[in-house]
């Protein structure tokens, strides 16, 4: 998890003063640490010795280009859900066979859109594996999306392998896939599984390697299979998170005994996304008013769920810090936002004393932070700012009202 260093009343990370960062460039700012970033990288990377690895970037959790940049440099692959995340991955620099496109629910226009692009193809949807096959027949190879059938994560709405989900096919229709690879001389590169998120335990990817490989047997002209990803990283000090260390030994240990099996060697993908960002982000904001009620103190800041809203979508919890009065006595506060809706970051969170205009650190904000922030009450969404080699970088300008008004067509009346 990224520290901030205590320092002279300041806070630093990276060799850079974080309480002046807020100062240059105004709040709420978002601020992610490209060593922090790296490091997730290589220390997934080296966790599965022994096979072929390729680790996709699920650019979904942060979109940003220079963090998209930053992991084509380190080596990573791109994994997009959306044709206008695969056309920010080749802005980027990334090589379209470097890109995995694996949408949902999307008109069969977008896949054509992809394939023109020359992007690697996860179908998760027979009727769309149909109309694909009827066009490109085998001369464009494409991937498989299964679903497993396996509750996984720690939240239902993380959780995208059960029976119920709108994602992949499930691995009960594998013989309707089977029948549409025959009669339409469909070229399938790969197989993909993706159970969720927030995942402790080894034996929940071993679960699904083990449908997976049953399933892989079936297609003779495999490349790669892709076990997705889902690695629990730790909100609360103390926090368990997924041994990567064993669970990388142990799917590489099944996935060389099943290559064996095979006959040729294959890749093994994951698409990371949370895993490689969460930490290494911060969403510094200022209090705004502290306000005393019959039942509680609130702490209203200069941001809301407009910015970070994962506090009021799924119930997650981030960690706090003021940084303004580190020697402050502790006390209780509810941290919300000045939207005009519950949003409200933090119940009954013990804090160091917060005062008008502290500055007030949110911890694990790299992922589906600005990525899923809106306009909601015409508020602006905030600057980013990467630290990298001892640098501040500015990454994103913070909106202003030209933004609002960008593409409305104002009648008159």
């Amino acid at each position: 998890m990224l520290q901030l260093n205590h320092q002279n009343n300041n806070y630093e990370c990276s060799g850079v003063n974080i309480n002046e960062l807020a100062n240059q460039f105004g709040t709420p700012l978002y601020v992610y640490d490209a060593a922090t970033i790296k490091a997730r990288y290589h220390k997934l990377k080296s966790a599965f010795s022994g096979i072929r690895i390729r680790l996709h970037y699920a650019c979904k959790a942060n979109a940003n280009i220079s963090i998209m940049k930053l992991l084509k440099s380190e080596g990573a692959g791109l994994d997009a859900v959306s044709i206008e995340e695969v056309q920010l991955g080749i802005l980027a620099g990334f090589q379209p066979h470097d890109i995995i496109y694996t949408p949902n629910s999307v008109d069969f226009s977008e896949v054509q859109q992809a394939v023109a692009l020359g992007v690697r193809i996860n179908i998760d949807n027979l009727r769309i594996l149909e109309q694909f096959g009827m066009q490109y027949g085998n001369t464009y190879a494409c991937c498989v999306r299964i679903n497993p059938h396996i509750m996984a994560g720690g939240h239902a709405q993380i959780s995208v392998g059960h029976i119920d989900s709108k994602f992949g096919i499930s691995i009960h229709q594998l013989r309707h896939v089977l029948r549409l690879v025959e009669l339409l001389n469909i070229r399938i590169e790969g197989l993909h599984m993706h159970t969720g998120s927030d995942i402790l335990d080894a034996d929940v990817f071993l679960r699904g390697a083990e449908l997976l490989f049953e399933a892989a047997v079936q297609f003779s002209e495999l490349d790669y299979l892709d076990f997705g990803s889902g690695f629990k990283v730790p909100y609360k000090e103390g926090e368990p998170a997924t041994d990567i260390e064993e669970t990388g030994q142990k799917i590489a240990q099944v996935f060389s005994a099943f290559c064996a099996t095979y006959g040729r060697e294959l890749e093994l993908k994951f698409e990371p996304g949370k895993y490689l960002v969460s930490e290494a982000g911060l969403l510094l904001v200022r209090a705004n008013v502290v306000k005393q009620t019959t039942s509680t103190v609130f702490v209203g800041v200069n941001s809301g769920q407009n910015h970070l809203i994962r506090p009021m979508f799924y119930q997650a919890y981030h960690r706090i810090q003021n940084l303004s009065n580190p020697e402050g006595a502790t006390r209780l506060y509810s941290v919300v936002g000045y939207i005009c809706e519950t949003d409200t970051f933090a119940y009954d969170r013990k804090l160091n004393e917060v005062r008008e205009g502290d500055l007030l650190a949110i911890f694990n904000a790299g992922a589906y932070g600005f990525a899923m922030a809106n306009q909601y009450n015409s508020r602006l969404r905030p600057a980013e700012v990467l630290l990298l080699d001892g640098q501040a970088h500015l990454i994103r300008k913070r909106e202003d009202l030209d933004d609002l008004l960008r593409n409305q067509l104002i009648l008159s009346l």
